[in-house]
């Protein structure tokens, strides 16, 4: 505990933070009990005088008020203090000086009040708001935080940068000036001998808070003490916060582009708008133009993305590319009319072979089909309607040629649902709607065989559920009506048809609990019964064209629906019960599901009839009538017994041949944050079998060092390597399909990654890519980032360094 002062004098400083410090406490008790003191009775106004009341906050205050009429108390401290009322004080021995946000110590502060001027030597230590220095000898105008410190080191609170200076300037608390500074993100140690693993130095740093922005003049940076980027003149944050500027170049080598060499910069427009303009020189192609802008507003958001790479070298022509996403909503400030919204999704290419040669621009989940896809929308109370254009260009190989879809120039719909309505005068609890679709589809006809055509659809639906707590059952009648008109005419000659089909299903299941004990946990145990009847006659539909129907996947998803197909130009007849049971085991506190075991299984009392026509023919049959009486078993099984293990399968078992038709599973192990390993097995008899392992794991664990855990987005420690990857490898083929395997080490403020990239283009060709990438935490990423693509292909990757909250000024409280 530092001793009181011993000085005869009041200084002046001090004695005027008491004195309102005193004035305050008085005051402040005076009006507490004005507050509470009883007014005559008849005084006017004596009802209406309220309480003090205190409110209490768990927040310290983040801002302090920097208003010259309210710069609030100054405190010193000292061994020593002496000085002349209203004109010096002086704080020798442990000398400390607070005000607001900001405090001082030194081993000697003189403050002389006219000149507002305050000078500190010795072992000079200043905190402003979290913002660190310490240095020989600090002058400063404290009212205006004007001045200079003399060969300081400094550290910022937002980003931990810290660097040191031949000398400092305070323009003001917010922006200061650092003389042949260096700075780095690299934590310092006590050890003299410490040398941060990158560093920038410069002749002329300046320093704005308010922007959060550093931007330094004759600039070099250094890694491991080797010069890697020089630069006259450059701006780098000092948050998360963005910023327009150069962002650090990309470097990539890549057996299709050669060796690639990109230079972006960032436009920060406004808080919801920004640019990237990237311009790439690839070796072997030439040079590439890429541009992205994104937008953000509360009612919608988008963003336009293109490339342009003017002679290509290898393929001898010019090659474009852009790709638009827009959705929202369109304000119309007229409520009367109703909630309209436009969605965009526009992709191109300049030609077949683009998709080959970048694989990773088009963004497209299937490379080789590149949608033109906008919808404008409307809803108001029970009714909605849409209108559609949706356009496809189809990148043809020789070698594998695909039959394009077809475009839907326009789509018009409409719909009107109601949810527990009346219906008829039959009472309330009726679910009901009725939708209407128009399409015109048009394609290469050489290429689909079929004529283009128009298509009317419309839907009645009317159901009826009976909820209750032990369980359900929904009656549901639908009724399908289609019309056709082809531009030329079927092989029957016929030039226009149509199709009238209608559908009843009976929807029922019972639930059922009781308390459960396995393995000494409590559980409360389900077991859920389903029945599910569908009746439709049978329509003849083979002489009639596909334009968007295909064949449903049987899983739990699709085996409890009434039509075999999805689309509108196949309607299944059906006559089938399917029956399913389902049993949960839920923690009673929670009701978290740690197991889930399922098996359905369809009963067929008539051949289903109606089948797909082949793909590339003439609309004829192009399958066998389904006329198994008994269908192939589906069993499902998903255990999250503890929360670090997950497994999840889905198998169908054809009793006929014992065998699996369709096998997936999949167990996943994340015992921690960093630490994940997933493998799944998926098999298609006769067609597919494929392994997929996915990893991201601290490669220290093998000789025992298991990290710290800091939580998500901060790693676990300095000095440790993971490795991540994943590996999608087909046994009917006996080759790797995909491949993504990489190494990241963490050195607290830099980060190394070196990832290979090997993508299957096609049956005879492959694209493989080496991406190195340095990060220099809080500063910048040096080379072609990886990380998008371990996002995207690893499960469960987290970033070493992400986004978190920022600190509190009170971190570094002194």
């Amino acid at each position: 505990m530092r001793r009181a002062s011993t000085s005869p004098f009041i200084l002046s400083p001090v004695a005027h933070a008491v004195s309102r410090l005193v004035m305050f406490v008085t005051l402040g008790m005076a009006v507490a009990g004005a507050g509470h003191a009883q007014a005559p009775a008849g005084t006017p106004g004596a009802a209406a005088a309220p309480a003090l009341t205190l409110k209490s906050s768990p927040l310290l205050a983040e801002g302090v008020s920097r208003a010259p009429e309210d710069e609030g108390p100054t405190f010193a401290v000292g061994d020593r203090i002496s000085g002349r009322p209203d004109l010096e004080t002086v704080i020798e021995g442990n000398a400390e000086l607070r005000r607001g946000a900001t405090s001082m110590r030194a081993d000697r502060i003189e403050y002389y009040q006219p000149d507002d001027q305050l000078k500190s030597t010795g072992h000079v230590r200043i905190n402003n708001a979290g913002n660190r220095f310490e240095g020989p000898e600090l002058e400063l105008k404290l009212d205006r935080f004007e001045g200079f410190f003399t060969t300081p080191r400094y550290s910022f609170l937002q980003n931990g940068g810290n660097g040191q200076a031949e000398r400092v300037d305070f323009i003001d608390d917010r922006h200061l000036t650092a003389h042949h500074a260096t700075y780095t993100t690299c934590e310092r140690s006590n050890e003299d001998s410490w040398k941060p693993a990158w560093e920038l130095t410069a002749t002329r740093v300046d320093f704005d808070m308010d922007r959060e922005v550093g931007v330094a003049t004759g600039a070099v940076v250094r890694f491991k003490d080797v010069p890697i980027l020089a630069f006259p003149k450059i701006s780098f944050p000092l948050s998360e916060k963005r910023k327009s500027g150069f962002l650090p170049p990309t470097l990539g080598l890549g057996s299709l582009n050669g060796f690639e060499y990109r230079q972006p910069y960032y436009f920060d427009i406004a808080p919801n708008r920004d640019a990237t303009f990237s311009p790439a020189v690839m070796t072997k192609r030439g040079v590439d133009l890429a541009g992205e802008f994104r937008y953000l507003e509360p009612a919608y958001k988008g963003q336009l993305s293109a490339n342009v790479l003017p002679g290509d070298k290898l393929r001898g022509r010019d090659r474009w590319s852009y790709s638009l996403q827009h959705l929202g909503a369109i304000d119309t400030g007229v409520s009367a009319i109703g909630a309209l919204g436009l969605n965009l999704n526009l992709n191109r290419v300049s030609d077949n072979d683009y998709w080959r040669d970048f694989p990773v621009a088009t963004g497209q989940v299937t490379q080789r089909l590149l949608t033109q896809d906008a919808s404008l929308t409307w809803g108001k109370g029970h009714f909605s309607s849409s209108v559609r254009a949706l356009k496809w260009q189809t990148l043809q190989d020789v070698t594998s040629p695909i039959i394009p879809p077809y475009d839907r120039l326009p789509q018009l719909t409409a719909a009107y649902t109601r949810v527990n309505a009346p219906l008829l005068g039959l009472g309330d609890g009726f679910d009901w709607s009725a939708e209407a679709d128009f399409t015109r589809f048009s394609s290469d006809q050489s290429l689909t065989r079929q004529p283009n055509g128009d298509r009317a659809f419309t839907r009645l639906q009317f159901s009826r559920p009976w909820l209750a707590p032990w369980g359900y059952i929904t009656p549901k009648v639908q009724l399908h009506a289609t019309s056709y008109q082809f531009d030329s005419p079927l092989a029957n000659g016929a030039t226009s048809a149509s199709r009238v089909a209608p559908t009843f299903s009976l929807d029922g299941g019972l639930q059922f609990e009781r308390d459960a004990s396995y393995f000494g946990r409590s559980f409360t145990q389900t077991l859920e019964p389903r029945a599910f009847y569908v009746r439709t006659p049978y329509r003849d539909q083979s002489y009639l064209p596909n334009y968007d129907s295909g064949v449903n996947s049987f899983n739990f998803a699709t085996v409890f629906t009434e039509n075999a197909f999805v689309g509108n130009d196949r309607i299944s007849d059906a006559n089938l019960l399917t029956l399913g049971l389902t049993s949960r085991l839920l923690d009673p506190a929670t009701g978290a599901e740690a197991v889930r075991l399922g098996i359905a299984q369809r009963l067929r009392f008539d051949d289903q009839r109606v089948s797909l026509p082949a793909a590339g023919t003439t609309p004829v049959p192009g399958a066998l009538p389904v006329t198994d009486r008994v269908s192939d078993l589906l069993v499902g099984a998903s255990v999250n017994w503890v929360p670090q293990w997950a497994f999840d399968s889905t198998v169908q078992y054809n009793p006929k041949i014992r065998q699996s038709e369709l096998a997936s599973i999949g167990v996943r192990y994340n015992p921690g944050n960093y630490r994940t390993i997933s493998a799944a097995f998926r098999r298609q008899r006769n067609i597919s079998e494929q392994v997929d392992i996915g990893w991201q794991w601290p490669i220290n664990d093998l000789w025992g060092d298991k990290g710290q855990d800091l939580g998500a987005g901060r790693g676990q420690g300095g000095g440790r390597y993971y490795s991540v990857g994943r590996l999608n490898y087909s046994t009917l083929e006996k080759k790797m399909v995909d491949a993504v395997v990489g190494i990241e080490y963490d050195g607290c403020c830099w980060i190394g990654r070196v990832v290979l990239q090997r993508s299957q283009n096609s049956t005879a060709a492959s694209n493989t890519r080496i991406l190195f990438q340095l990060e220099m935490v809080g500063f910048s990423r040096i080379g072609a980032s990886p990380l998008e693509t371990l996002k995207t292909n690893v499960p469960h990757y987290q970033y070493l360094r992400d986004n978190v909250s920022p600190p509190s000024r009170f971190t570094t409280y002194d």
